[in-house]
């Protein structure tokens, strides 16, 4: 019998060490840019009806008894935000029925959702496929690859085995699931393996962006559990630019600062503009962990001073990596006001300048807009005046380096009421303007949006949709964003004060 002495015994441990190592980050590298989505002990962020979805074990849990049926097909919906680009990956166990995993889908009533699924089932026909609820119905078979024309027509190639395919999940027990949208290609795998595979040049029935769920089934008891849920957006492709908005709090009288209502109308009309894929999130700072992760420009409009939420917890930090990767940055109304100390060299370098408590100055004037630069931003905004809360006497860097005034007016000398502001009477004060940064990504400060209504102005609002375009780095048309919106639009989505 062979004998291993202490150098050959060390040399083992070695290279059992160094091959663990090597190992783990082989699986730490496959799960970079992955965050969970379900903490595993409640359901916070997740919605359903309770009656049939609970955390047992540390999984979301959907189950039906012969004496608590669903009527339909029912749905657990992750509310913290929708899903575009990404990568999915949880693990999935079924005993007995049928469920699946939508994404890039709709609520179409009571929890109720249409649009692609990844289907698996306990019986041996649809796992993997990829399902169209409410829509089109089956678009790939498991083992298939398949094109989708502009047409609807279909174009299936067979390039797995689906009864290989099945025999490479577990009965009863936990999978893997995965799933795969960039742009008009989804992939789905189970255990590893491609289960189906669509091009969906169906431009009138696809989907760049809904929701995301998991499916309880109507038919005979069952019940099914997903754990370990993770999700990694990835950048949009094809040209395709994202903007995301967030939205502060309830704040003020009912009319001002309705930060929720005046980002649903920019999204609103964004919606409309090709190429853009526009995300919001209300009432204060996404709870999604994803929420900026493929962003090509931000809007933060809530909000500031000390209670400004950039300010709070690591996110100073969060943002500047965002800016340092080229991500734009807009800051409407009083989120461009920040502390001197914590806040204030961040949103200097980030959009060029920032309120500050004591110099700057914030009353409601006139602001007659009678000439307007020429600049992306300004494209098709005629001269306008507007009654707002006007900030001014911004605190820029000397000499103002890479920032464009963009609205620049005259404000009454009474409305000087800072020392500050007060040392200069008559002069034009910048209320608007662009930073083009030197790392290559671009920043916008807007000082107006206190007064809802001033949305309503096509001017205004034209100005700020250009700003977000612009930010992301989509060119702006040369007549600027065509929008439209009614007073019945300006209506919605007010906070309830």
């Amino acid at each position: 019998m062979r004998r291993f002495g202490p150098p050959a015994l060390l040399l083992g441990l070695l290279s059992l060490c160094v091959a663990l190592a090597a190992a783990r980050a082989v699986h730490a590298d496959d799960e970079a840019g992955f965050k969970p989505i379900f903490n595993g002990k409640d359901l916070d962020g997740w919605e359903g009806k309770p009656e049939f979805w609970s955390v047992e074990d540390g999984a979301i849990t959907g189950r039906t008894t012969k004496e608590n049926p669903t009527k339909g097909n029912t749905f657990i919906i992750w509310r913290d935000a929708p899903v575009d680009d990404f990568v999915l990956r949880l693990k999935y166990k079924i005993v007995g029925g049928n469920s699946g995993i939508q994404y890039r889908s709709k609520e179409v009533d009571d929890f109720v959702v249409s649009g692609y699924q990844g289907d698996f089932e306990a019986g041996d026909t649809f796992s993997g496929i990829l399902y169209e609820e409410k829509g089109r119905g089956i678009l790939a078979q498991r083992g298939q690859k398949v094109t989708i024309g502009p047409d609807g027509t279909k174009d299936a190639e067979q390039v797995s085995d689906s009864k290989e395919l099945q025999a490479n999940i577990k009965k009863e027990d936990w999978n893997d699931y995965e799933i795969i949208a960039q742009g008009n290609h989804l992939i789905h795998k189970i255990n590893g393996k491609i289960t189906a595979e669509v091009i969906d040049n169906q431009a009138d029935k696809r989907a760049e962006s809904g929701i995301l769920a998991l499916q309880l089934h109507a038919g005979p008891p069952m019940t099914v559990q997903f754990k370990d849920i993770r999700l990694k957006r990835t950048r949009l492709e094809d040209g395709r630019k994202k903007i995301v908005m967030v939205a502060g709090t309830p704040s003020h009288a009912p009319g001002d600062h309705e930060f929720n209502a005046g980002t649903a109308l920019l999204k609103q009309c964004l919606d409309e503009v090709p190429g853009v894929v526009a995300t919001a999130y209300y009432n204060g700072w996404p709870a999604d962990p994803t929420a900026f992760d493929n962003a090509d420009a931000i809007l933060l409009y809530m909000d500031g001073g000390g209670r400004h939420p950039v300010i709070q917890r690591n996110r100073l930090a969060e943002i500047d990596q965002l800016i340092k990767r080229g991500v734009g940055l807009c800051c409407a109304h009083y989120a461009v006001e920040v502390p001197k100390e914590k806040g204030g060299p961040e949103l200097s370098n980030w959009i060029g300048g920032y309120y500050e408590t004591g110099f700057s100055i914030n009353p409601h004037w006139d602001a007659e807009f009678s000439k307007l630069p020429e600049h992306p931003i300004t494209r098709g905004v005629e001269p306008f005046t507007i009654n707002d809360e006007w900030y001014y006497n911004i605190r820029f860097p000397e000499g103002k380096s890479g920032i464009k005034p963009l609205l620049v007016a005259t404000p009454p000398d009474r409305t000087r009421r800072t020392d500050a502001a007060a040392k200069h009477p008559g002069r034009e004060e910048i209320v608007a303007w662009a930073l083009e940064r030197p790392d290559g990504g671009r920043g916008f400060g807007f000082t107006g949006g206190h007064r809802h209504a001033n949305w309503g102005n096509d001017d205004f609002r034209k100005l700020v949709l250009n700003a977000l375009l612009w930010s992301a780095g989509v060119e702006v048309p040369e007549d600027g964003v065509a929008s439209s919106v009614t007073p019945e639009d300006l209506k919605k989505n007010l906070d309830p004060k």
